[in-house]
């Protein structure tokens, strides 16, 4: 299983980053949301260098051009709530994708929030066999909501490739995820690896809570 982590390279990236993770920053939805879009688009180019291509040609007003297209089949699916913004701006570079939405989301098990069960209880996806499967969850902490909306996707077919890709992954949600997918037909992507969870299983240091960032607190 390959993982890349933006972190390492120097771009742009990293200016998002860094602005995510400010407690500044985070006082404006509309700019965090904005980020967590952009962080999407820079992943979903970075990923399309990772697909198949074939030549084609297209008639222009001067005479022909050859040009390499994109012979993959993608589909772009999104874990709720959270990775709305980053599906929003993956979804601006693989315009032709389709689209599955999965929710998976936490549901704490004792009074401290120490103990987190995750919950699937929505899917919507089209026929995946033999396509390139992105899942876009901006958080990757215990990996436990990206294993099982990747499970609940499986009923639709399995996939030639996945691409996993997220803005924040703990190396505990890392080492479930290479656990737990096929390693032969698996990539990793995130802006950062941070090195542990807190004992209510947030990323450290991490930002705190995307999809309340995103989109406000929830009951």
């Amino acid at each position: 299983m390959e993982i890349i982590n933006l972190n390492n390279h120097y771009s742009v990236v990293n200016n998002y980053m860094a602005e995510l993770r400010d407690c500044d920053y985070q006082r404006n939805p509309l700019l965090f949301r904005n980020n967590v879009r952009r962080i999407g688009q820079m992943m979903a180019y970075e990923i399309s260098k990772r697909l198949d291509y074939k030549e084609n040609e297209v008639t222009t007003p001067l005479g022909n051009a050859k040009c390499q297209l994109c012979s993959d089949r993608l589909v772009l699916a999104t874990v709720l709530r959270a990775g709305l913004p980053m599906h929003e701006g993956m979804l601006s570079v693989f315009d032709k994708a389709e689209c599955a939405f999965a929710s998976a989301y936490r549901v704490y098990e004792d009074e401290a929030h120490t103990k987190v069960g995750i919950h699937v209880e929505y899917l919507a996806a089209p026929q995946l066999d033999n396509k390139v499967l992105i899942i876009a969850d901006p958080m990757l902490a215990t990996g436990g909501s990206m294993d099982l909306a990747y499970q609940a996707l499986l009923s639709h077919g399995t996939p030639k490739h996945i691409h996993l890709a997220s803005v924040i992954a703990a190396q505990e949600g890392i080492d479930h995820i290479s656990e737990t997918f096929p390693n032969d037909k698996t990539t990793v992507w995130c802006g950062a690896i941070d090195p542990c969870l807190n004992a209510q299983k947030y990323i450290v240091p991490g930002l705190g809570d995307a999809g309340d960032l995103c989109f406000g607190e929830k009951l």
